[in-house]
């Protein structure tokens, strides 16, 4: 199985939050592109109940800066 996950740089939080249209439910932060990664590679098995499934993930990260005027 193959799922795609976006992480985006929250600028006023100054976090990261993970999101997928493929994983229903899927919303995590955290300060740390690496420890977030981390976290999706275990939370994505228990939200769809997969187990012993082969499940590759393609993280798309984005970081968007807000200018305030």
């Amino acid at each position: 199985m193959e799922c795609k996950v976006s992480l985006t740089w929250d600028d006023e939080a100054y976090v990261w939050l993970a999101s997928s249209a493929d994983v229903p439910g899927l919303a995590l932060e955290s300060g740390s592109l690496d420890a977030l990664m981390e976290r999706v590679k275990v939370t994505i098995p228990d939200l769809l109940d997969l187990k012993d499934t082969e499940l590759t993930i393609d993280f798309r990260a984005e970081r968007v800066s807000q200018v305030h005027v």
